[in-house]
């Protein structure tokens, strides 16, 4: 997590601010004035609402200035975030952010929706968002698994999930799953993973390794045909990707592409409830790439449980535009979530 460390010019002292949460995002103002004892301060959690602090750093006290409303009676008071490691095969320890309510049992039997990109150096900050609420709300656990591929640890823990490394990100989000198991906050058959885009990619390799892990899963626009879009120069995000993925006219990068992607790694077993979305004008996952996924999936796994795809055909690689259309779209994945996990609606 980012800390702010003051360090007076004149006696030489530092500190650090403290805030009370053991999960957060920090991020600075628009701090003008250089002559001042007081900095501004962004905050958020997965608990707490945006907020806007005045750090008085003479007297080393905490300002609120400014805090987003949440309407419908909101009370953070009722929930609780908290950090904990799960041990990668390699020995990582991996961050995982957990938002639930103040009564849940860690006795394996709530459901927790697990959320992983790992992709572009692209941190998954623990913030706040009002739409988790309907979830935690009905009993469930909200975790977010920062690993690698993002860069929440650091550049190096984007480099060990890139490339000829990029199967660190699959292993870790298996690691994290099997760590809130382990510790009681949920059963296979009570678990739910998310990812969009790269983490499409993600959920897509996870559930071809690891199917019995998982009761349901939702792949938003998945990147999950990654060799044939790889070797195809005419997509516009293709060639300049090759720093990501790695140049597939090239052996080696090749058959390291070849051996996780979700569509060639498909095979005949049974497969998680799925749900998959899509959209007509995405110009960064084209809609066929889920089409083809969804299509092998159904001629492959060995099982009756659902699989179902969902086409925006006016939307593109971010869904529906407009406030109202875009939460339908999180409503209808709830939706999906809680049948199949057999949570209230």
């Amino acid at each position: 997590m980012l800390q702010v460390r003051i360090h007076c010019l004149e006696s030489g002292e530092t500190h650090r601010v403290r805030f009370d949460e053991p999960v957060y995002s920090l991020y600075p103002g628009n701090n003008f004035e250089f002559n001042t004892p007081v900095v501004r301060l962004h905050y958020t959690s997965l608990v707490t609402p945006w907020s806007v602090y005045d750090y008085h750093m003479d007297k080393r006290e905490l300002q609120l200035k400014k805090q987003v409303e949440v309407k419908g009676g909101y009370d953070p008071s009722r929930y609780r975030c908290r950090r904990i490691y799960a041990r990668a095969p390699d020995g990582s320890r991996v961050p995982i952010s957990i938002l639930h309510r103040h009564d849940h049992k860690l006795d394996g039997t709530g459901p927790v929706l697990l959320y992983g990109y790992g992709s572009y150096g692209a941190s998954c900050e623990p913030t706040f968002n009002s739409n988790r609420l309907s979830w935690v709300d009905r009993g469930g656990a909200y975790a977010i698994a920062h690993v690698r591929g993002g860069e929440e640890r650091g550049r190096s823990w984007y480099e060990d999930g890139k490339l000829l490394h990029k199967k660190n990100t699959f292993s870790d989000f298996i690691a994290c799953a099997e760590e809130l198991i382990a510790r009681g906050f949920t059963h296979p058959r009570r678990m739910a993973i998310q990812g969009a885009s790269a983490g499409g990619l993600l959920v897509g390799a996870v559930i071809n390794q690891r199917p019995e892990l998982f009761q349901a899963a939702v792949a938003n626009v998945p990147f999950v045909d990654v060799i044939n879009t790889m070797l195809d120069p005419s997509i516009p995000l293709t060639v300049i990707e090759y720093e990501e993925w790695g140049d597939p006219n090239k052996a080696a990068y090749f058959e390291y592409m070849r051996s996780y992607s979700p569509y060639e790694n498909v095979r005949a077993q049974p497969y998680p409830h799925l749900l998959v979305t899509a959209g007509l004008n995405d110009p960064r996952v084209q809609y066929w790439e889920p089409a083809k996924w969804v299509a092998k999936l159904r001629a492959k796994k060995t099982d009756d449980r659902l699989l179902l795809l969902k086409t925006n055909m006016g939307a593109g690689h971010g869904g529906a535009s407009g406030r109202y259309e875009r939460l339908k779209e999180i409503a209808f994945e709830y939706a999906f979530l809680l049948r199949c996990l057999g949570m209230s609606q």
